[in-house]
């Protein structure tokens, strides 16, 4: 594997551990091979201490000097000026030879580019110059992107036809962090694997869809990356419509990528925005505060943020899947900073029954049966229907069935970088989203951005709440209300 920005922070605080775990698991080959790319002016052994480094701070499974030995026989590094310099991919070739004649990599090679887009272009044309990426008989190279994959529908078409310079289409690994996560894969097995969800998962039973991404922490130093992106940006049009479609798909015919692909892609064919954006979106940003009793600032007084800026720290969406299953079911998309507390979660609201032989008094304290996913923390998923509180009259009471992977594995669930990782390296992707995916997202996306461009400033929020005003709006006009996670 060719590291690409191996000395920063997602490197150091989620790849280099990632790959240490799985080594010790024993999933990589004895003969796997570390190469990091950067501008230090580092020697091999530089970059085995700080690659030790990170992974004594980060692994998730215990030490072993014997698996690291193992390991770090195989790093190398290769120092860059910038990455239009030349002469360091000539070296980084005569590494690459070496490492196959000595490791016995066989010319496979993975290049994990954890680098800005900007710097895609020069990268992918000299990687593609020099002989990199051409393959042996019997080998194989793959690329390896971080998001955002693009930040509009032309520029994701732009950064697919620069690494389709080096690799065809199928070797390209779209690294959606969320989707190596084990609640969404399970996702699958919850809908797929069972007979009492699945009759249901529709819209004579579907009432409504909610997925909810909030953080309580605020931009922090990501100023210089976060106020040209954006909450939309950042993570609906990937990691939520990623949610949406594995939510809504039809059911596979296997796992094979090709084919959990296919229903993922149809699926984000058939949403639908709101035909006016004013009355079925709502954007954000928090204001200063209090939060868990601490003075926060305001985004715009965040290091970094200029005073003119105009990004979003909160988005909400109202969109519809139009296809037969899910015809008149709205999906009710929500993201944002500085929240009431930190969760991602997947919650299906039923339709209440069409007649009830209660009062209505007793039936007072009922809402909707829901199934909740949570995807993070606490990882589960929580089924909520009425009940009866004991006494000698009749009243009826919302109780949860609560399902939570701690409680119910004696296995930590390993890493989402893990599993990604691994899938890459195979050459498997049913987690990675396709070229076909990412076009869709941005179809969806993108008029909701133009339209925000043209209304000023978004709508202040208070820290610790749960998003602006226009948020709460959004969902009244359907007589419903978001719920508190």
């Amino acid at each position: 594997m060719v590291m690409f920005g191996i000395t920063g922070d997602l490197a150091k605080r989620k790849l280099l551990p990632a790959i240490y775990d799985l080594a010790n698991r024993g999933l990589l080959s004895p003969s796997f091979s570390l190469v990091g790319v950067g501008r230090r002016n580092w020697s091999h052994e530089d970059m085995v201490e700080y690659v030790k480094e990170c992974v004594q701070n980060a692994a998730r499974t215990p030490w072993r000097e014997p698996m690291w030995e193992q390991l770090a026989a195989g790093m190398r590094f290769v120092t860059f000026e910038n990455f239009e310099d030349d002469e360091a991919y000539e070296r980084l070739a005569k590494v690459l030879n070496d490492l196959d004649e000595t490791r016995g990599t066989h010319g496979n090679r993975a290049f994990y580019l954890s680098i800005p887009p900007n710097w895609f272009p020069a990268v992918t044309e000299r990687v593609a110059r020099c002989g990199l990426i051409d393959e042996s008989p019997g080998s194989w190279r793959r690329v390896i992107i971080e998001k955002p994959f693009g930040h509009d529908q032309e520029s994701a078409r732009e950064l697919d036809r620069l690494v389709a310079r080096i690799v065809r289409p199928d070797d390209v690994f779209r690294v959606d962090h969320y989707l190596g996560k084990e609640t969404v894969q399970n996702i699958l097995a919850l809908r797929f694997a069972n007979t009492i969800f699945e009759p249901l998962w529709n819209s004579s039973y579907v009432d409504h869809v909610q997925i909810t991404m909030a953080e309580d922490i605020g931009i922090g130093t990501r100023a210089g990356y976060y106020d040209s992106i954006g909450t939309a940006r950042d993570v609906i049009q990937n990691h939520l419509l990623q949610l949406l479609a594995l939510t809504a798909m039809e059911e596979p015919t296997s796992l094979d990528a090709a084919a959990v692909r296919s229903e993922k892609e149809k699926v984000l064919d058939c949403v639908r925005l709101g035909k006016d954006l004013s009355l079925t979106t709502a954007r954000g940003r928090y204001g200063s505060g209090f939060q868990g009793g601490v003075k926060v600032r305001s985004y715009l007084e965040e290091d970094g943020v200029p005073g003119e800026s105009t990004t979003e720290t909160f988005a909400a969406l109202r969109l519809t899947v139009e296809n037969r299953r899910w015809a008149g079911v709205p999906f009710y998309l929500r993201a944002g900073k500085r929240l009431a507390r930190r969760v991602t979660e997947i919650a299906v609201v039923f339709k209440q029954p069409p007649f009830l032989p209660f009062s209505s008094a007793a039936t007072a304290g009922m809402g909707n049966n829901t199934i909740v996913i949570r995807v993070q923390p606490d990882e589960g998923i929580t089924l909520r229907f009425g009940s009866k509180v004991p006494g000698t009259h009749m009243e009826l009471r919302d109780v949860s069935m609560d399902f939570g992977y701690g409680a119910s594995f004696n296995e930590e669930s390993p890493e989402a970088y893990e599993r990604l990782i691994l899938d890459a390296l195979l050459g498997d992707a049913p987690l990675f989203p396709h070229q076909r995916e990412v076009d869709l997202s941005w179809r969806i996306l993108d008029p909701v951005i133009e339209h925000w461009s043209q209304q000023g400033a978004p709508q202040t929020y208070r820290p610790g709440s749960w998003g602006p005003q226009s948020a709460i709006d959004l969902l009244a006009r359907d007589n419903r209300v978001w719920r508190r996670s």
